[in-house]
């Protein structure tokens, strides 16, 4: 079985919904994991946002608007008047259980019910088209199998058993369709994996029914050598290993969620990124095996990233010192992306601010703090075992012109990192192509 995933430019719009079948094969035992509809979630953060602001009246101006716009896609995915009845029911149900949710006290809760509309419609849209011109599926709901524990980490062993007992009791089916990005809680309610969880949802899906393949499709032929948005000449990756694609995508890759590699890692399933534009193009496949030894794979960037300096004489020669820095963080829940440390300093990085002041009016019990917003960290991805020589300089000659407020070597196999001011990203990423490749 192989498990497929479409972004939402992928269903952006009734024709590329249509043309799924191009690419799908019904005849092939598969499930297909969607997005919503392209713009779909910003326009219900959007709408949830008015509503967490008492903007009521915003609100419901902003589901006119988003209702609109799937009024005019259902008009031209369905070509019977019983399809585009059916279209429109849906469309009355979902638009009119948001606009009943402002009646109540809005929290959170009510917030991830909102996000979890978009895919819940487009999924469905696609499997009436598909019943309309006689293409049997399956709708599969993800909130009858995807879960999250209290630490919000999914339950593979949980979405394995419901999963598995679901598709047993369709033996002759070969096409099923699920939403990507929603699950629940750990106590029932309506969550989701966060922005980007599509990927996320496939790769769990794929290793919970230990498929063949996971296939991820978007608007680009697979994992690039570089940013091609800021950088000419880029090329698509043919192979990566699972380390080197989990680097890429934690530091900034933006065509894959950087969680999404693990669950097919463990078992050793096959991750395969495709360009829905460009079918036939050989994208990139991420597996056990698949880096090339002994060379500079790829360059990344994240963005956002707020540096913290701590300078303290305690840390001389002490022990536990560490410890009693990393416990504030495990505290605010904040995971700390890069460290470096002296004899009597330790500078580290953050991407999630949200609990930033908070951090630093404990961390200043230990001594001086210095606090560097607009950070950006960029990440060389390759061969860096203790045998491979002569690359960290590469990469540090490729930028010794910037100013450089930390450098990560050693920590893993895969990567140098480098942390500088957002301004001199775009320039980085240019030099360091030009340098390595």
């Amino acid at each position: 079985m192989k498990i497929l995933k479409f972004g939402g430019t992928s269903v952006g719009s009734a024709a590329r919904i249509k043309g799924l079948l191009d690419i799908v094969n019904p005849s092939e035992r598969q499930i297909v994991v969607l997005s919503a509809v392209s713009g779909t979630t910003n326009a219900l953060v959007e709408i949830g946002q008015a509503f967490l602001n008492g903007k009521k009246d915003d609100a419901n101006q902003l589901i006119k608007t988003h209702k609109d716009k799937y009024n005019a896609l259902i008009k031209e995915l369905f070509s019977t008047e019983e399809g585009l009845k059916k279209g429109q029911e849906l469309i009355d149900s979902h638009f009119n259980h948001i606009a009943s949710l402002s009646n109540d006290i809005f929290t959170p809760t009510e917030e991830k019910i909102i996000l979890a509309q978009g895919e819940l419609l487009s999924t469905t849209l696609w499997h009436f088209h598909l019943t309309e011109i006689g293409v049997p599926s399956v709708l599969l709901p993800a909130l009858d199998f995807m879960k999250i524990d209290e630490d919000n980490e999914p339950v593979v062993e949980y979405i394995s058993e419901k999963i598995s007992a679901i598709l047993a009791d369709y033996p002759s089916n070969n096409l099923f369709i699920t939403q990507g990005y929603i699950c629940r809680n750990s106590f029932g309610e309506i969550d989701n994996l966060r922005r980007g969880g599509s990927d996320y949802t496939a790769s769990l899906i794929g290793a919970a029914v230990r498929a063949d393949e996971v296939q991820i499709w978007t608007d680009i032929d697979g994992m690039h050598n570089n940013d091609p948005r800021v950088v000419t000449n880029t090329k698509p990756i043919a192979n990566l290993s699972f380390d080197e694609a989990a680097e890429l995508a934690y530091f900034g890759a933006k065509i894959l969620h950087p969680q999404s590699v693990f669950p097919a890692q463990k078992y050793n399933v096959p991750v395969r990124l495709l360009n829905t534009m460009d079918p036939q193009a050989k994208g990139t496949l991420i597996s056990k095996n698949g880096g090339e030894k002994g060379s500079i794979r790829a360059i990344a960037a994240k963005d956002g990233i707020t540096a913290i300096h701590i300078h303290s004489t305690r840390m001389l020669l002490a022990y536990g010192f560490l410890r009693k820095v990393f416990e504030i963080f495990e505290r605010y829940k904040t995971p700390i992306d890069m460290i470096t440390t002296s004899e009597v300093a330790v500078s580290l990085s953050i991407d999630d601010t949200s609990n930033l002041l908070e951090i630093i009016k404990e961390v200043e019990s230990f001594g001086k703090v210095g606090v560097d917003e607009g950070q950006t960290i960029v990440c060389v991805v390759g061969d860096f075992g203790a045998n491979t020589h002569g690359y960290a300089a590469r990469v540090l000659d490729a930028v010794k012109h910037l100013p450089v407020r930390m450098i990560s070597y050693g920590g893993s196999d895969y990567n140098v990192s480098i942390l500088l001011d957002s301004k001199h990203k775009t320039e980085a990423l240019r030099s360091l192509h030009n340098r390595l490749f």
